[in-house]
């Protein structure tokens, strides 16, 4: 591993030059003091000021095999080197190799890809092939999700991102399912599974089943919470879809390439979405890239009909020989496998034995290296440690203590998603539960 470099002039010059020439998303531009990230290997990453960092955020959820991975740097020096850009409309090998190696790990049903820059345009394009295939103009997703910043996807998010944002047309929502939070007065989650289907099933008759062209869910409802949907839902989903003669779309940006311990995270069920989005771990973020993933049945809808979507980066090919040699080196050092194991072994005990210690944790879930920490003021009350759609005092105190003791968490409103590599060391992810314990135990929680 590299060693981190300590220049504080350096440091100093980086964050003035930010500071007077970028314009940050998701910000009021005054109140932001952005860390100045020097470099990275692994499961780490450090600042100029030689402060090194335990990465259980894989930044925005997408470094999957770490930084820097050697093979994946390499990949991409080697398609700069044999073809850097050609427009979307010519073939390219790239391209070609990186759609076969998603569709291999989609599913036997699934035969094409639609690439786009990221998630976001990914959702956009999977809407606009389910409205049209369909011929019906609705698209129906929870409250608690995200999917995206642009015009149909930031309509089709539940959180609060969307409030200032709602210029779309036909969006629809519904509450999934959540059982420490459940909307359906459920005790338990064969209960709360079959409510939440319920209430589907009455949000679509009332909605009008001949009008909606889709149910889009992320697989596994990442920022909102690492809401793990209860056995039996994503199947009780398709059978819905397939009664109302609706598409599911499988958002899949977050949960997909091995985040919760398999390729994809609707893998977990016996059931198939009609789409899949992808993005972030395709590539680890090293370049970026997203799509939707096609079965047969819809790509045929486009056979005679154009398909009105494109842009001028769809399947860059360094971007694309970016993604093969992610896949590839997730197969060859079984990092999927890895994924799976430590959930299993490590996290998900390890936090439990957390909460036992730490009253201000409410709930605990996940899979794989995908998991989320309900932080609440009282465990009776489950009262959040920060409102919804906001942070608190002591919310910033945790996250500010994890920073100082070297440990970069994922945190949301009143959450703590733990979200390391998939091919993270056991010694590493043991060490990043100690260093939220201690940190807990600083702030006197």
């Amino acid at each position: 591993m590299s060693t981190p470099e300590n220049n504080p002039d350096k440091a100093a010059k980086v964050f003035a030059d930010d500071r007077a020439n970028v314009f940050h998303s998701w910000s009021a531009q005054g109140q932001i003091s952005p860390m100045t990230v020097a470099g990275g290997a692994g499961s780490y990453f450090w600042d100029f000021n030689g402060k090194k960092y335990l990465d259980f955020s894989c930044q925005l959820v997408f470094t999957n095999i770490g930084h820097q991975h050697p093979k994946v740097i390499s990949a991409i020096k080697e398609q700069a080197d044999i073809l850097a850009t050609v427009a979307p409309q010519h073939a390219n090998e790239a391209r070609n190799e990186a759609a076969k190696r998603i569709t291999s790990v989609a599913g036997d049903s699934f035969k094409k890809v639609f690439f786009t820059n990221g998630g976001a345009d990914g959702i956009e394009n999977a809407i606009r092939m389910a409205r049209l295939h369909t011929n019906k103009h609705k698209v129906l997703s929870t409250y608690r999700s995200y999917h995206g910043n642009t015009g149909s996807a930031i309509n089709a998010t539940g959180d609060p991102r969307r409030f200032p944002n709602e210029f779309g047309f036909g969006h629809v929502h519904f509450w999934g399912p959540y059982l420490y939070r459940t909307a359906f007065w459920a005790t338990n989650q064969e209960e709360e599974c079959q409510r939440a289907l319920e209430h589907l099933e009455q949000t679509i008759i009332f909605e009008g089943p001949k009008t909606i062209a889709a149910v889009l869910i992320e697989s596994v409802p990442g920022t909102a919470g690492v809401l793990v949907p209860p056995a039996g839902y994503l199947d009780g989903l398709r059978a819905l879809c397939d009664k109302y003669e609706i598409l599911w779309i499988a958002d899949e940006v977050m949960s997909g390439f091995g985040r919760t311990g398999k390729w994809f995270g609707f893998q977990h069920s016996k059931s198939t979405p009609d789409l899949i989005v992808f993005a972030k771990g395709v590539t680890s973020g090293y370049i970026p890239l997203g799509g939707v993933i096609i079965p047969e049945k819809i790509a045929k809808t486009f056979d005679e009909r154009v398909f009105p979507g494109g842009l001028t980066y769809s399947g860059h090919p360094i971007a694309c020989a970016t993604a093969v040699a992610t896949i590839d080196v997730m197969k060859s050092e079984k990092m999927v496998e890895n994924a799976a194991s430590i959930g299993e072994k490590i996290l998900g005990p390890g936090l439990n034995e957390l909460a036992k210690k730490h009253q201000v944790i409410g709930d605990i879930r996940g899979a794989g290296v995908f998991w989320g920490v309900d932080m609440v003021t009282d465990r009776k009350t489950r009262e959040p440690l920060a409102p919804y759609g906001a942070s608190s005092p002591k919310m910033n105190e945790i996250v500010a203590t994890c920073k100082k003791n070297g440990l970069m968490p994922f945190n949301n409103f009143n959450r703590i998603h733990m979200v390391p590599p998939c091919n993270i060391s056991e010694s590493d992810a043991k060490l990043g539960l100690e260093l939220l314990s201690k940190s807990l135990t600083e702030i006197g929680l």
